[in-house]
């Protein structure tokens, strides 16, 4: 719970409902826990750093635009969902995050945005400008733009390694977000001669969409853990119109119609279009 966390949700959604006053949202944060009299110096603090930024938001305006991402999610209907700070132990290293904005209609994702601050515009020179905005529409391909010039729009693409062996992995800083143990299993089943790079948020689907990697995995580490749609609505558009690949540890398509959780799927699969069968059947064997 940090003031980042809370104030850009509560930013993107007020900007959300000026522009879209019909549609609702489902996001991380919840606002009940700042109403509580111990958290009365963050709330405060929160106000502050909105409000410089949004000077027409006072507290009420701010707490009403955080509770706007109440919405239970579904099947049904059209909703946004927002991770307003994914990555938020990245963030606070300064390291890699991402504000992550997803639309969802009848339970299919047809719009995802990635704000990534830290990732580099060029994927191939780890020293250039940082600072994107990727973006997808179903059916339209993935795009990216540089925070500073966001007309500068280039289509994004997967690579086209067919070799699994030759594959760049890429996977959670967290140990709690993914199983490094069999991550390593599977590497060494597929003869993989990279070495994974660990990174935090959806820039991971980023990197994927890009060509800087070729596979991200997400290993469920305990039993029962559902994943959130907010993790992983807008990295899941933004990679498949790249041309990648997204399923679950079983081959089965995630399913954003169930809620806030991606309860009918366990872990994920993200890669480009020609890996991805030969490294689900080392994930499948992995079980």
């Amino acid at each position: 719970m940090t003031i980042a966390d809370f104030g850009a949700q509560a930013l993107v959604l007020n900007s959300l409902a000026t522009a879209f006053p019909s549609d609702p949202a489902t996001a991380e944060e919840d606002a009940t826990e700042l109403l509580k009299p111990e958290n009365a110096k963050l709330l405060k603090e929160i106000v502050r750093r909105v409000s410089q930024v949004e000077h027409s938001l006072d507290q009420p305006s701010i707490i009403s635009a955080i509770e706007r991402g109440s919405h239970p999610g579904g099947g049904s209907g059209r909703f946004w969902t927002l991770d307003p700070i994914d990555g938020t132990k990245g963030f606070l290293r300064g390291d890699q995050y991402a504000i992550a904005l997803g639309l969802i209609e009848n339970g299919e994702v047809v719009v995802g945005v990635l704000g990534c601050p830290n990732l580099p515009v060029d994927p191939s020179d780890t020293d250039s400008k940082r600072g994107c905005l990727l973006f997808a529409a179903k059916g339209q391909g993935a795009f990216q733009s540089p925070l500073d010039d966001l007309d500068n729009k280039t289509p994004v693409a997967c690579d086209w390694i067919s070799d699994p062996a030759e594959a760049v992995f890429c996977e959670s800083v967290e140990s709690g977000h993914t199983a490094h143990g069999r991550s390593a299993r599977i590497l060494e089943a597929l003869d993989s001669k990279s070495t994974p790079f660990r990174m935090d948020s959806q820039c991971k689907y980023a990197a994927v969409s890009r060509g800087q990697a070729s596979v991200y995995l997400r290993l469920p580490t305990r039993p029962g853990y559902e994943e959130k749609i907010w993790d992983h609505a807008a990295g899941y558009l933004i990679l498949t119109e790249s041309g990648g690949r997204v399923t679950d540890t079983f081959g089965e398509p995630l399913d954003f119609s169930k809620g806030q959780t991606l309860k009918n799927n366990k872990g994920i699969i993200a890669t480009s279009g020609q890996v991805f069968e030969p490294l689900l059947k080392a994930v499948v064997s992995s079980q």
